[in-house]
């Protein structure tokens, strides 16, 4: 069994800058990642990260258009604490050797982002994950901290009182993915998920095919309610043929949007007369798969995305990784002809519950980064704002985790008194217990020690995934994941209809009925990469089905939210966030009220245009 001070499961941006924090806090650390930390998904965020760097600009502006662009289902005190920290941040990264793009006179160089008045979003040529992720990877390397790569985490070891506002996290349970070898991490202060989001529900996403949702299953599972799951954010510019993103900084430096028709359809059909292309993301996407359902699509499927006329020396500047994704996925040259687009599933704005300083329900649980939902996001999350939202929060939360000093968070977690029930009754039975072992440590462990406690847990693993390789026939997971991301593709996407949603959960219920057969093919211990999905693909199921749940409750049209038979904002009814808690197999839905009341201004819901 390994011991540290703080674990760390994720080696993303969220999961570097938290170790860094810990680190910087006195903590002993140790990083867990199913990836080695240069290779995280981190990595293949193009545009950039916002911050109110410039001294025409303002963080009283970052922070309204924040709360606008989550068309006001953020919480105030979590965006006005992000707005406030990330100049802070992104001058830190600038300072640890970060290659910012730069103006001649040597200032940060920053471009327009969609939903924003200011030229606010930082960048690195269109690289900017991928400079960030290797920033931080050459602190932690210098630092010396400890990281296990290639060790998929299977299991949160958290006692089992019946509220989940008295357990305890006290460690993690690992499968080293190069021999096969289970073992227990235990942490001493605290684990802090930063395991990214779950884009690989949908099968046409942005998301590595790492991002399967294993964090945000893992505490959902333990007892921490998942927030606002609704809202999936469709980014408008994905290649058609695989998913692969095209930066928002496209748009941002002129690139323009056509139809079949030759028309700039943003404007002259009259999505978004101001703004145009760059208005915020769920606008875009629903203009886009309008043209295409009105027939104006080309091929019946997507629109075109050109941007020949900022010239080849701009575009090689500021934007060549954009060509070579084109000329490599699709096989268009952008410098001569326009690269065809469509929405793609991209970014969980909602997630696991925390404060601003990443704690859960779960005394010695945080999370961080697009895995948490500290609820800055809202109902649409305005491009530039998820890097910058992983490091500061996953600041606070690694200084926070070490027992660092820290403010008092605002943003409430749990059942506070003004939370509400839900009048909510599913078509079909949810969640179901007895598929696997409990997640929690068992009531007669409760005397044994913390470390006892997680070598307990990881026997048990050892016995879970035994026998996963000693079943001699059943189903293959791969059937079962895409029994569950057709249905979400199909009936959970940009345009949502009642009856849809009812059918996605009876086809999540059917998938969840198959995997009590799942079978994994390859029996070896070596690199398994059958079972490491086969151990994912629950983590799809679980977490697919918050997402359908909270959609079907959720009886308005509110950011990247869009139903049918509700095509408006319902202020008196749904000012309110969407939990969903596993209760040991039984999930329940209910709400608490968004906080709108900062310390910088009170966020009047308005009319939200562009």
């Amino acid at each position: 069994m390994h011991e540290y001070d703080v674990i760390v499961v994720g080696a993303g941006g969220a999961g570097l800058r938290t170790a860094i924090a810990a680190q910087e806090a006195g903590a002993d650390v140790a990083i867990v990642t199913k990836l080695h930390p240069v290779r995280s998904h981190t990595g293949a965020a193009e545009g950039g990260v916002n911050a109110a760097l410039h001294p025409d600009d303002s963080v009283e502006d970052h922070a309204y258009e924040t709360m606008k662009g989550s068309d006001y289902l953020a919480d105030a005190p979590a965006v006005e604490t992000f707005a406030e920290n990330i100049p802070r941040e992104v001058v830190q990264l600038e300072r640890w050797g970060m290659a910012f793009s730069r103006e001649e006179d040597g200032r940060i160089s920053q471009r327009p982002f969609g939903g924003m008045a200011f030229p606010r979003t930082a960048y690195a040529g269109a690289e900017t994950g991928h400079h960030l992720l290797h920033t931080m990877y050459e602190q932690v390397v210098k630092r010396g901290i400890t990281v296990y790569d290639e060790w998929y985490v299977t299991r949160l070891v958290v006692t089992d009182e019946d509220d989940p506002a008295d357990r305890r996290c006290h460690g993690v349970v690992a499968i080293d993915i190069g021999t096969g070898e289970v073992a227990g991490f235990h942490a001493r202060n605290g684990v802090v998920l930063a395991t990214g989001g779950a884009g690989q529900v949908f099968e046409h996403t942005t998301n590595a095919i790492s991002n399967s949702a294993d964090g945000m299953a893992m505490a959902y599972r333990a007892g921490v309610p998942l927030e606002d799951m609704e809202f999936i954010q469709f980014h408008p510019t994905t290649l058609p043929s695989t998913g692969v993103l095209i930066t928002e900084g496209v748009r941002g430096e002129g690139g323009i949007l056509y139809n079949a028709e030759g028309e700039r359809f943003m404007f002259e059909r009259g999505y978004a007369n101001n703004a145009g292309e760059l208005a915020s993301r769920d606008v875009v996407s629903r203009a886009e798969l309008t043209e295409v359902n009105e027939g104006r699509g080309i091929e019946d499927e997507y629109v075109h995305l050109d941007m020949r006329h900022l010239g080849e020396e701009r575009i090689i500047d500021r934007l060549e990784n954009i060509v070579h994704l084109a000329e490599d996925f699709e096989g268009v040259d952008p410098l001569e002809e326009p690269m065809p687009v469509k929405p793609g599933c991209h970014y969980t704005m909602g997630g696991i519950e925390t404060d601003e300083n990443g704690r859960t329900r779960i005394d010695g649980l945080y999370a961080a980064g697009e895995c948490a939902c500290v609820s800055m996001h809202g109902a649409n999350r305005l491009g530039g704002n998820s890097l910058a939202e992983l490091l500061v929060f996953g600041e606070r939360a690694g200084r926070d985790a070490a027992g660092g000093e820290i403010e008092e968070p605002e943003v409430p977690t749990g059942r506070t008194d003004d939370a509400e029930e839900a009048d909510f009754e599913p078509p079909v039975a949810l969640g179901t217990a007895g598929v696997e072992p409990a997640p929690v440590a068992d009531g007669g462990a409760m005397a044994a020690s913390p470390a006892d406690l997680v070598e307990n847990a990881a026997e048990s693993e050892r016995a879970r995934i035994d026998r996963l390789l000693e079943r001699d026939d059943g189903v293959n997971h791969a059937r079962i994941r895409a029994t569950v991301q057709d249905t979400m593709g199909q009936h959970v996407n940009v345009f949502r209809e009642e009856s849809g949603l009812e059918q996605a959960l009876r086809d999540v219920l059917e998938a969840r009925s198959l995997y009590q057969e799942v079978h994994v093919e390859d029996p070896s211990r070596t690199f398994n990469t059958d079972l490491i999905q086969a151990l994912e693909t629950r983590n799809v199921i679980d977490v697919a089905e918050t997402i359908v749940v909270g959609a079907l409750a959720r009886e308005e049209f509110r950011g990247a939210h869009w139903r049918e038979k509700h095509q408006t904002r319902k202020d008196d009814e749904w000012l309110k966030h969407t939990f969903v808690s596993w209760n040991d197999g039984d999930p329940k839905l209910w709400y608490r009220p968004v906080v709108l009341e900062g310390e910088m201004q009170n966020y009047e819901p308005k009319e939200r245009s562009y």
